[in-house]
């Protein structure tokens, strides 16, 4: 009976960890980057004056 105590136990604690890890995971990539929306390379689209 002791063992299978310690079997379940092991079990769901294994079983919380990965769904708290799983969690954690997932708001990592959820998370936005601090970096802002500015692009790199700007083209002059207006027309040349005459």
């Amino acid at each position: 009976m002791r063992r299978l105590f310690a079997a379940v136990a092991t079990a769901g604690i294994a079983a919380v960890l990965a769904v708290g890890t799983a969690f954690g995971i997932v708001a990592l990539l959820d998370a936005t980057p601090d970096q802002p929306n500015v692009p790199l390379i700007s083209y002059d689209t207006a027309q040349p004056s005459r």
